[in-house]
Parts: structure tokens; C-alpha cells; sequence
């Protein structure tokens, strides 16, 4: 970790201390700080631009984290806390959002780098996919999607809980001024995002299916370079859907691809049993509408042993509270975006 910025405190109430820089993504900069106010715990600090206007800071943006703030009543075990919201605004008429999270101090990815041969055992596997669904699961349930689903964006803690980040700040992205020039992965985005089509809670099923093979694989599945290839990464393995699958009104034609034959889901991930094959290609299904849903996973016969009730929370924010550009009712046929 870079530790240039240790010692350098935040503006106005100096409650925030960098200490050291975790990452740069597409959408900001990450850094590990220490909440000076609250015995020196560490916190994860990710900080935003957004471009301001002549009203201040853009409603959407606005709405987006209270979003974020209201679900912290809840309290849901599988999803990271927002602790706190600051913002500075710069002369050049820009907007720093500084968003303080709960301090996780690795993801998935470095959870399954850091796994001894050979591998996650099937009951770890489980327990992770289950806590995964019932993340997702809250968020569907209060109308959130979100879309940007990947190992980096799960955390794990030091006694394995799983945690969901990253996720209901699409509005807020989309203010955001370019920082850097690192493409965003597509090897966990589902095919209706890719081809471009209108997409609601399903997407983040589709990435749910893709992390399940990785749990098994410890490497992504699909490792597409583009959009075509990502698409064709995807038929070699799962064969190409039926025509009367394929979205209405995409630039890619159905025909434009070869017409690979499904694989047997053993051949590429043969350590996973046949009850956790069935949930695969459930997740897997290229029609978003046939796709399983969170709630209907957690359901699934290869968690009979799991205990649904005991992290399930479903408790939905009022409808006046819903993400405007995120909402769906949890239905495939809701869209979101196109």
C-alpha cells in the first residue's frame, strides 16, 4: 500500500486521518483512515468528484445517498456500513464527496489469492453464496440494483462475514469527472447490459452466477477483452440462446455469432455437486426473465441446511425513499436502464 498520504488530515472538522491509500478505480480514490473522533478505529474513506451546477450538488446525487443513510437503520449483516457523508467543493466548481465506510481489510479476490491449495470446501462455499444472496436479496427488496457486481466490490472479514460495497451510487457515478483511464471490468456484467438492452434486478443475479464458479475456480469464468468477445466468452461455455431469447432492438444481431453447443457445467467447474449445478445455470440463464431471483436462490434445495430466517431482512424503505434511476419492484421485467 502507498503510504504517501499518511498523517494528512481532512478539512473542516479534521475528524478523518489518511493513512494509507488502498486503490484507485474507475469512480474515485480509496483510502484506509483513522476516525479520530471514535478511539482511532480504522475506516475506509473512497472519495468522489462530481461536477456541481449552478443549484449545488445535483438532486440525484443527493437522493443517492440518503438512499444509502436510510439502510443503515437496518443493519444488515452481509452489507458494508456508510458511517458518514462529507463534502468539500473546490474552485474549479467541482464537488468532493468523502463516503466513510466501515474498514474491511480484504475482498474477495484477496480472500480466494490468499486460500491454500486445494481450494474453498464446499460448506465455506455455501456459507459465502448464501451470505452473498441474502445481501443481494436486501437490497432487491428495497428496490436497489447493484449493477456493478464483482469479487472486488465483496468484502470478507477476518472472521468471514461477507459484505456487499459499492453498491446504489450508479447516480452518483454519473457525475462524477473522469479520473483515471481503467476500464471497468465485464467479466461478471450480464449479457442484457452488455448488448445493451433494458435491465433491472437480474444483472446482479447474472454476477452472482459468475463469483459462485469463481468460489469453486478461484479465476473468473468469462474473461472477455470487449464487448463481442466477452459475449462470445460467454456462448462458448453456456451455447448460444434461442433466437426468441436474444433482446428486441440491440445493435448485435442474434445471428452475428456462432452457434456454440452448451458444456456440460462438470467440464469447467468439476468439483461443484449437481444440486449446485442446478443453481448455477438458474443464475446463469441468459433470458433475465427466466433468471432465478435472490429471494428464490436462498430458497434453493442446495441451501436446505442454511437458516433463512436467521439473516434474512427484507424490510423495505417507503416509496418515496426509492432510487430513482435504481428502482424495480424485484421483477425481471422491470427496467432499469437502457
Amino acid at each position: 500500500m502507498a503510504q504517501s498520504n499518511r498523517g494528512r488530515q481532512d478539512s473542516g472538522e479534521h475528524q478523518y486521518e489518511e493513512v494509507s491509500l488502498i486503490g484507485k478505480g474507475a469512480y474515485g480514490v480509496v483510502y484506509k483512515g483513522r476516525d479520530l473522533k471514535n478511539e482511532g478505529q480504522f475506516v475506509a474513506m473512497k472519495m468522489i468528484r462530481i461536477q456541481n451546477t449552478e443549484e449545488g450538488m445535483p438532486m440525484s446525487a443527493i437522493r443517492e445517498i440518503s438512499l444509502l443513510k436510510q439502510l443503515e437503520a437496518y443493519e444488515h449483516p452481509n452489507i458494508v456500513r456508510l458511517l458518514d457523508v462529507r463534502h468539500t467543493q473546490s474552485l474549479g466548481g467541482e464537488i468532493q464527496l468523502k463516503l466513510v465506510f466501515e474498514f474491511i481489510d480484504q475482498d474477495l479476490t484477496t480472500y480466494l489469492e490468499k486460500c491454500p491449495s486445494p481450494g474453498l470446501g464446499p460448506d465455506k462455499i455455501k456459507d459465502l453464496m448464501f451470505q452473498l444472496l441474502s445481501g443481494v436479496d436486501f437490497l432487491h427488496s428495497n428496490r436497489i440494483v447493484h449493477r456493478d457486481l464483482k469479487p472486488q466490490n465483496v468484502l470478507i472479514s477476518f472472521d468471514g462475514q461477507l459484505k456487499l460495497a459499492d453498491f446504489g451510487l450508479a447516480r452518483v457515478y454519473g457525475f462524477q469527472m473522469a479520473l483515471t483511464q481503467v476500464v471497468v471490468t465485464l467479466w461478471y456484467r450480464a449479457p442484457e447490459v452488455i448488448l445493451q438492452a433494458q435491465y433491472a434486478t437480474p444483472v446482479d443475479m447474472w454476477s452472482c452466477g459468475c463469483i459462485f464458479a469463481e468460489l469453486f475456480n478461484r479465476r473468473p469464468l468469462f474473461c472477455g477483452e470487449s464487448d463481442i468477445d466477452q459475449l462470445i466468452k460467454i456462448f462458448e461455455v453456456r451455447g448460444r440462446p434461442i433466437e426468441s431469447d436474444w433482446p428486441q432492438n440491440v445493435s448485435l444481431p442474434w445471428n452475428s455469432f456462432q452457434a456454440f453447443p452448451p458444456r456440460s457445467v462438470s467440464s469447467y467447474i468439476p468439483e461443484m455437486d449437481p444440486v449446485g449445478m442446478d443453481l448455477f445455470e438458474k443464475l446463469l440463464t441468459f433470458n433475465p426473465h427466466r433468471r432465478i431471483s435472490a429471494s428464490d436462490a436462498l430458497r434453493h434445495k442446495y441451501f436446505k441446511d442454511c437458516d433463512i430466517d436467521s439473516v434474512r431482512t427484507t424490510s423495505s424503505l417507503s416509496p418515496t425513499s426509492t432510487s430513482e434511476s435504481d428502482s424495480t419492484d424485484g421483477r425481471s421485467d422491470t427496467p432499469v436502464s437502457k
